[in-house]
């Protein structure tokens, strides 16, 4: 009787505080390595850093475009300039315009 009441005694001074010992271990382990723990915090902060860099390069290319787009307003259109460009860009004259051909080799101006 002695040995199994020194068997229970031991026990309950154990097994106690391996519990305790065993679930603050499972807390910090998830504490740092867990989905919510300390690492998946940084992944997270490293992806917010990237899409808000993604956001801030969408933002300055719709800024582009906008300017873009605004350009090709009527207002803000030269009519004899556009008429120019498309001219050069088909390789067309108009039957008024002086046409003086010059050779590959010559310089413009």
């Amino acid at each position: 009787m002695q040995i199994g009441r020194m068997i229970r005694r031991a026990v309950r001074a154990v097994v106690p505080p391996m519990i305790f010992l065993g679930i603050a271990g499972y807390f910090g382990w998830n504490a740092t390595q867990g989905d919510h723990g300390m690492k998946a915090y940084q992944q997270q902060l490293l992806l917010l850093g990237q899409a808000k860099q993604s956001q801030q390069d969408a933002i300055a290319e719709q800024a582009a475009w906008r300017r873009r787009v605004n350009g090709l307003r009527e207002q803000s259109l030269d009519t004899d300039t556009l008429d120019e460009r498309a001219r050069a860009m088909l390789n067309l004259a108009d039957k008024n315009d002086i046409v003086v051909p010059y050779d590959r080799r010559d310089p413009l101006y």
